[in-house]
């Protein structure tokens, strides 16, 4: 400033207190809190008051969510109670609010310990009041941002001690409010939106405040959908929020969501197909709680509707597991979502406003209240019933659910740490025995061989409901008209065997699983420096232990055929750590492996010896090295946000190997040469791979690169020139000749009939090669999760059909009876050779959800092995 002319510093100064002045003269309302105040300064404000706008006037940003909760807590410490349960990704705060009146407030636990002696939970005997618990989430997607708007006039009217009815409530209930349970994704589209809102709200869909940007804010940090993770927990968000849950167990979950900006409101009860495990109260509450619901809509003469498109099937929801954990699970769906804005003009001509949004969502909040306070005796009666039946008098067939101990020492144990996180009591067989139960490897009722210290999870145990739907070979589906997956049993889930049983088995209790790491018998225990460690190659703790490794600079060998050393036998896949090759390593070499070894949960033997009784010796030209890939994968407009979000979730939290993101919109000027493997994740590739990026792609591929195309990637690759991934022809011709009047079908009927070419989300049984190096670790098949039909044509010479369907291939799930048939003699996974590279197609997406813990290896082998 000291170098300007003097007539320009004399225009900056007036220019400042011109700006000033106009900033004195802006009103700023009399009640906005100071920022640098406590939670409980002055008096209590309504959240318009607290935060200088009407709500429905912007979009609030989760910071300020939470400090208007702090706020309202702060003038309510008899009767709320803020808790912090964890963080998210981005470490934003993940917080609770517990209302309760002043005397229910002040023995908060021992009510919640009472509420799980009526499940049987918690040793001792119900004592005093036991009001119903009603757990109350809001914005589990992201962009469907306006239930935490809404949320903060319903912990107004709940802290408001004017507001008699809202007090009422509180002397039957114990509130439990989850006012964001998607931070980091509100966020991204709160801060978008208001970046781009014009001054005055353009209502017009084709105005860009009604475009999100790719990836958009539905979604968590790593892009997965939430709502599909309560029972599979693969995310932190998940995991801290459902150990609290478990501590609770309300009698009521309500879910507060959106969906397109046209249509009117969504309450229950709930569309079919509803779960064959759902009581008979259960169903009866839903009409309850829609009753409560349709009286405030008609009041205020609201559009809704019921019974149709939102399901109570599938175990992933936030009305689901929460049903069969014993409460009524409801969901709530306002039109909007992350297109709606502050204004959309809709289709019929009307203009959809936030401020509606909120107010239907504070409606149905407060309805959910009052039917749950009303009815608070017949909820925790029926609660208690339902864990009494479930402890005495299981549901189902089967009684006790079997998972063979010898199979993947690995994936049993992350089995029951799956199990604990749910609460689900298991032990171990007493004995080696036979009995008749259905096989899931073979689909079949057989003689099975049970031996001693398989894990064995009985029927008789309070979570026996939930134990049924998650084990459950077959689930009952009423409907096919369904709204997601059909098939998800555990064993096919993380690649068990395992058997259904219908009687019960005696159990030893349950005992800590083996330790991750031993040295073999022939070793001294005075030498610390043997021939070579091993490792065998079955499952994602040993992806996880091979990726430490090779960050640490540690080489190591796999082997490509089986052998036998020192009285062991030793698959294909097997990792070889040898201290030839890493003799710079010195004495850290062997505390290195033992501590990853241990870290990742993996069992290392020690051999003293290079030579093997059978097979190749560790020497072998059948033993090769690995070396550590640079790995990139595709992002951005044109990928399937969630398909991405799967593989970056694979690197970075499942075995912690680095990984570059590349985005879309650049990626034809990247200099493909500075990485071994791109992975191409699902999505549409029409103006990614442009005939020019194409070629440079291939011409990489040929220099030695590998390419992974998943899913969608697959079904553009197929056919183009060079590639030998064709797609089955259809003989529209054959099927009009066999079918002369298929074409004459009634309208009502569009929908049920263009099922039967669908595959939704179930199981099939793919034959593998696993003598190539893709299917290394695993026995000859495969459970894949299909949720669209592999329509691929087995691959001609050059390239390796790894992964097929054949005849009878059908595990469980919904498939169309088309779609079964064509689903013979179809190609799933296998690889091509170009040039010195590799293309590897994967038709069916191995890392879904990230709940398909049987698919990991296999997607680790197209990483580090191939």
């Amino acid at each position: 400033m000291k170098n300007l002319p003097l007539r320009a510093l004399s225009l900056l100064l007036l220019g400042l207190l011109t700006c000033f002045g106009t900033l004195a003269q802006t009103p700023v309302p009399a009640a906005y809190p100071n920022p640098l105040a406590g939670p409980a300064d002055g008096p209590l404000l309504t959240p318009a008051q607290f935060l200088g706008y009407e709500l429905g006037a912007r979009f609030t940003p989760h910071a300020e969510l939470l400090r208007y909760m702090a706020h309202v807590a702060a003038h309510s410490p008899d009767r709320m109670k803020l808790e912090r349960y964890g963080s998210t990704y981005e470490n934003r705060p993940l917080e609770l609010v517990y209302i309760a009146s002043a005397a229910n407030l002040a023995r908060l636990d021992d009510i919640r310990r009472n509420n799980l002696r009526l499940a049987s939970l918690e040793p001792g005997t119900v004592s005093g009041p036991t009001p119903a618990v009603v757990w109350l989430s809001y914005n589990v997607h992201g962009n469907e941002a306006v239930s935490s708007e809404a949320v903060m006039q319903v912990l107004h009217d709940l802290a408001n001690p004017a507001n008699t009815t809202a007090q009422g409530y509180l002397q039957n209930l114990v509130v439990i409010v989850d006012p964001c349970v998607n931070p980091d994704g509100r966020d991204r589209y709160a801060q978008w939106y208001n970046r781009v809102a014009s001054q005055q709200p353009n209502a017009s869909p084709l105005s860009w405040e009604h475009r999100e940007p790719w990836p958009g804010g539905r979604y968590n940090h790593y892009y997965f959908d939430l709502n599909r993770d309560w029972a599979w927990q693969t995310q932190q968000e998940s995991r801290q929020r459902i150990a609290v849950y478990n501590q609770w167990l309300p009698q009521v979950h309500a879910d507060f969501h959106e969906m397109g900006p046209n249509n009117p409101y969504y309450f229950s009860p709930a569309a079919k197909p509803f779960h064959a495990d759902l009581t008979a109260w259960q169903r009866q509450f839903q009409d309850i709680i829609g009753d409560y619901n349709r009286r405030v809509f008609d009041k205020n003469n609201w559009l809704y509707f019921t019974r149709e498109t939102y399901d109570l099937f599938a175990p992933f929801y936030g009305d689901t597991w929460p049903s069969f954990n014993g409460a009524i699970g409801v969901t709530y769906e306002q039109g909007g979502g992350g297109v709606a804005g502050i204004a959309y003009a809709k289709t019929d001509g009307d203009t959809l406003t936030l401020s509606q949004r909120i107010e239907h969502h504070h409606a149905t909040s407060l309805a959910t209240l009052q039917a749950a306070a009303e009815r608070h005796q017949d909820l925790t009666r029926e609660f208690r019933k339902f864990y009494d039946d479930a402890r005495t008098r299981p549901k189902g067939e089967y009684k006790s659910y079997v998972l063979a101990g010898s199979s993947d020492p690995g994936q049993v144990r992350a089995l029951t740490q799956y199990l604990d996180r749910q609460q689900i009591a298991y032990g171990f067989a007493a004995k080696r025995t036979r009995q008749a139960g259905y096989n899931y490897a073979t689909g079949r009722t057989e003689t099975v061989q049970i031996e001693a210290q398989d894990v064995v999870i009985s029927m008789y145990q309070p979570k026996s409901t939930l134990v049924k739907v998650l084990f459950e070979p077959q689930a009952q589906l009423e409907d096919s008209l369904t709204y997601d997956l059909t098939a998800w049993s555990l064993p096919y889930a993380f690649g068990l065997n395992g058997y259904a049983l219908k009687g019960q088995l005696p159990v030893v209790g349950r005992q800590v699983p083996v330790s991750s790491v031993t040295i073999s018998k022939s070793t001294s225990t005075t030498n610390d420096a043997p021939y070579a460690y091993l490792a065998r190659w079955n499952n994602l703790q040993d992806v996880r232990f091979l990726s430490r490794l090779l960050q640490q600079g540690v080489k190591l060998r796999v082997a490509e055929e089986p052998f036998e050393t020192e009285g062991q036998k030793y698959g294909r896949g097997t990792l070889i750590i040898a201290r030839t090759g890493n003799e710079r390593l010195g004495a850290r070499f062997d505390q290195l492996v033992r501590a990853q070894a241990d870290s990742a949960g993996v069992l290392v033997q020690a051999v003293q010896s290079g030579l093997s009784t059978t097979g190749g010796d560790l020497g072998s030209r059948s033993v090769r090295p690995l070396a550590a890939p640079n790995v990139a994968v595709l992002a951005g407009p044109g990928i399937d946000a969630t398909a991405f979000g799967e593989v970056w979730h694979f690197f970075e939290q499942q075995v912690g190997y680095p990984v570059t993101v590349l985005g879309t919109d650049y990626f034809g000027s990247v200099p493909l040469s500075k990485f071994d493997v791109l992975i191409l994740p699902d999505g549409r590739y029409d103006d990614i791979l442009t005939e020019k990026t194409m070629a440079a792609v291939k011409t990489w591929v040929r220099g030695g690169g590998r390419l992974i195309a998943l899913e969608g990637a697959s079904r553009f690759l197929a056919g183009q020139k060079d590639i030998l991934l064709k797609s089955k022809p259809t003989d529209s011709t054959a099927t009009a000749k066999k079918a002369p009047y298929a074409a004459l079908r009634r309208y009502a009927d569009a929908e049920r009939e263009g099922l039967g070419g669908r595959v939704q989300g179930s199981v099939f049984r793919v034959q593998l090669d696993n003598t190539h190096p893709l299917a290394f670790g695993y026995g000859s098949t495969y459970f894949a999760l299909l949720r669209e039909a592999p329509n691929y044509t087995f691959l001609p010479e050059g390239g390796w059909n790894v992964g097929v369907l054949k005849k009878d291939s059908y595990a469980a799930g919904f498939a169309g009876r088309k779609t079964r048939l064509g689903l013979t003699d179809s190609f799933v996974l296998g690889t091509q050779d170009l040039g010195r590279g590799q293309i590897v197609y994967l038709a069916d997406n191995p890392l879904f959800r990230a709940f398909w813990q049987g698919g990991k290896l296999l997607f680790g082998n197209a990483v580090f092995i191939l």
